[in-house]
């Protein structure tokens, strides 16, 4: 017998917003006694703990606020704000991967964007 897995939805979310989510899920499991938090999920949790910087609300505000600027994809604006870069060549990194450069006027904006949250 197989058994095939198919997926319905695929959604890009932040670190922030997983944290909400895994927290949910550990409360539910926390108010059941009969089913244990398996090791994959606690170390997503602890995972989420670590590096989620804000939260749920105000990292999706982010985003959206990240793809409205020319140059940047949903994608791309989603690692900006798990990684908050503090700088040119933090953000350059999370640009190394793309196809185009930006030159340092639309670094800058990116930044601008990003301190109003950071």
């Amino acid at each position: 017998m197989t058994i095939f897995k198919e997926t319905l939805d695929e959604e890009y979310i932040t670190v922030s917003e997983a944290k909400d989510v895994l927290e949910a899920v550990e409360a539910e499991r926390a108010a059941d006694d009969e089913r244990e938090l398996r090791y994959e999920l606690a170390r997503a949790v602890e995972h989420v703990n670590r590096f989620a910087f804000l939260e749920g609300e105000e990292s999706r505000a982010l985003v959206e606020e990240l793809a409205d600027l020319e140059k940047v994809e949903p994608s791309v604006a989603i690692k900006i704000a798990d990684v908050l870069p503090g700088d040119r060549t933090e953000l350059r990194s999370v640009f190394a991967n793309e196809r185009y450069a930006l030159n340092g006027d639309e670094l800058d904006e990116i930044l601008n964007v990003v301190a109003k949250y950071a």
